[in-house]
């Protein structure tokens, strides 16, 4: 693809498009249109999401108002009570949190939950932003389905700033009030496959949908424009595997897209080779990485290739935080690529990941390594690559999967 062809791609898609939302449907199509255009035909495959929109949401400490916005899938309700600040997730710290309204730094995460509830919490407050910036945005964040299990706490998200007046001026009382209208609808994965001489398969994914304040070039418009520009390469150029670009949905979400597609094409998994993954290329600044969820071999053999080609990469043997997880957890070996920036140079997840942070001729050259690595795994007469999940992976699969607590 040539630049300008690339950042059509980035303009045209330069709005929000959250997981389930009539947005993200509309992006899904735009990708099918882009990949007809090429030649060949590619379809949507729908699969089941949780949604809700917040009617009203207000959070007061010790009467005053704070901007905010209710957690979406968190309930509906109202709760007031003495407000705590959690700083620390050890027995002592988390013994304050009973019949409180809990403020706390970061995400949260499924343990997270687990020791609020646990520990008699009756609401929490999150925030997000940075003290240093101009803006007053305000993430809207869920609490997912996967981390709730049914058991629902009131929780509202404030910015950074408000967060510190509210320590600072040591608030004592906090009320939330959240009103919202919960309900299921659709997210989708748009998949595009080019048959070869063999049956067995290499898979691509990368995740079009964003967050709610995010255009989301970087994170991860960028990997969908990378997999296209693969598609209309080896659209052209013949390969011995049969290969499969899937465009994930709703991957800010949870991963909900390729969690679905593992589930519902389950059997189908044991005739794919490799996962090779897309999410954050492109930028102007940041270290080309290779994350391995399989042997350490793949791991040496992409730092030969960069090497050979004269093209930096750190490449890695670990678990990312991205699509190419639920693949690896169903035994199917597993590689990301990604330029990480990181967030003081290219930040992800709020209303500055545009365009700007990008650079087309950046683009092409992480698009033609990745390439170059694709070719050689899709035209071998044997993928090189164990078909194998290493039992260091299968732990950290286990950790970030939830099904195990990491060890402090």
């Amino acid at each position: 693809m040539t630049k300008a062809q690339l950042r059509k791609i980035f303009d045209d898609t330069a709005y929000v498009r959250t997981g389930g939302s009539t947005e993200e449907l509309r992006t899904a199509e735009y990708l099918q249109k882009i990949c007809r255009d090429m030649g060949p035909e590619a379809y949507l495959e729908a699969f089941p999401v949780e949604l809700a929109k917040v009617e009203e949401a207000v959070l007061t400490i010790d009467g005053k108002e704070i901007p905010c916005k209710g957690y979406l899938l968190a309930g509906s309700g109202e709760v007031e009570a003495p407000l705590y600040y959690l700083t620390e997730s050890d027995r002592y710290s988390l013994s304050g949190c009973k019949g409180k309204i809990v403020l706390f730094d970061g995400y949260l995460g499924y343990w997270r939950y687990r020791d609020l509830l646990e520990n008699g919490a009756v609401g929490f407050i999150s925030y997000d932003g940075n003290v240093n910036y101009a803006d007053r945005d305000i993430d809207h964040r869920e609490l997912r389905p996967h981390v709730s299990k049914g058991e629902k706490l009131l929780g509202v998200n404030i910015n950074a700033k408000d967060a510190v007046d509210i320590v600072n001026g040591e608030g004592k009382v906090a009320k939330i009030v959240l009103k919202q209208k919960e309900f299921s609808g659709d997210s989708h994965n748009v998949i595009l496959d080019l048959p070869g001489e063999i049956d067995e398969q290499i898979i691509f994914t990368a995740h079009y949908d964003s967050t709610s304040l995010s255009q989301g070039a970087y994170d991860n418009m960028s990997g969908c424009v990378g997999l296209l520009a693969m598609a209309e390469y080896f659209a052209k150029n013949p390969h011995r595997y049969s290969l499969r670009f899937i465009f994930c949905g709703s991957e800010e979400r949870g991963l909900l897209g390729s969690k679905a597609y593992c589930a519902s094409h389950e059997e189908e998994l044991k005739n794919v080779a490799l996962v090779i993954n897309l999410d954050m290329i492109g930028c102007i600044m940041g270290k080309f990485i290779s994350c391995v969820t399989a042997e350490m071999p793949l791991v040496h053999y992409i730092s030969y290739l960069g090497n050979e080609l004269g093209f930096q990469v750190k490449a890695y043997q670990d678990v990312y935080s991205s699509d190419s997880t639920p693949f690896a957890d169903k035994g199917v070996p597993a590689v990301s690529f990604a330029r990480a920036a990181g967030r003081d140079l290219a930040p992800i997840h709020n209303s500055y990941d545009t365009v700007a942070v990008m650079k087309m001729e950046q683009m092409q050259k992480d698009i033609d390594f990745i390439t170059a690595f694709a070719s050689r795994m899709a035209n071998a007469a044997l993928c090189p690559v164990a078909k194998e999940i290493p039992d260091n992976m299968k732990e950290k699969l286990d950790e970030y999967l939830l099904r195990k607590k990491k060890k402090a």
